[in-house]
């Protein structure tokens, strides 16, 4: 971000491009559970990444943008309290990724940052939404706990270990390169 809290156009174009491929890489799920939550290619990723080249403050208003298009992709709505939850808040936490990167390892630990903070908006809305969805004689926490890491867990695992690949780590350099040069 520039000094005058704008982004630059670089910026700007970077973190659309990261809205738009983790926008078409959630269409492509390798598993729907019942009541939402899907296992994508790598979607969270790309917004992980913006907040990794610009700093948390950037990655958590373009985590906001691709929360309202997911919105607007699969709408589910039960309160004003769980859209919240669920959508802007839930993919803004992706952009806390900024965090960490400046950091030895800081695009693993932004990933996994940035997917905890998701999960925990997740179990959150949940409990307090769909505790009662716990099957008989469960607790609700520990439902919406366990519901939540099934789709969340895999997901982060996956890119994980698909950004520590030697190959890869390479290519994200030259990209950051890329994206940070004047």
């Amino acid at each position: 971000m520039s000094k005058n809290n704008h982004l630059n156009s670089k910026q700007l174009v970077f973190c659309a491009i990261s809205i738009a491929l983790a926008f078409v890489t959630s269409y492509i799920k390798f598993a729907k559970l019942p009541f939402g939550g899907s296992i994508t290619l790598f979607s969270m990723f790309f917004i992980c990444f913006a907040g990794y080249l610009y700093g948390a403050k950037v990655g958590i208003f373009t985590g906001i943008a691709y929360g309202l298009l997911q919105f607007l992709q699969d709408p589910y709505l039960y309160s004003v309290g769980q859209f919240f939850l669920d959508y802007p808040l839930a993919f803004a936490c992706l952009g806390m990724a900024g965090f960490c990167k400046n950091q030895k390892f800081g695009l693993q630990k932004g990933i996994f940052l940035g997917v905890f903070g998701r999960y925990l908006c997740h179990v959150i809305s949940g409990y307090i939404f769909f505790g009662m969805y716990a099957p008989e004689g469960m607790n609700p926490l520990v439902y919406t706990l366990g519901y939540n890491m099934t789709y969340i867990v895999p997901e982060l695992i996956a890119t994980l270990v698909v950004v520590s690949i030697p190959a890869v780590k390479r290519a994200l350099a030259q990209v950051q390169r890329m994206a940070l040069e004047a």
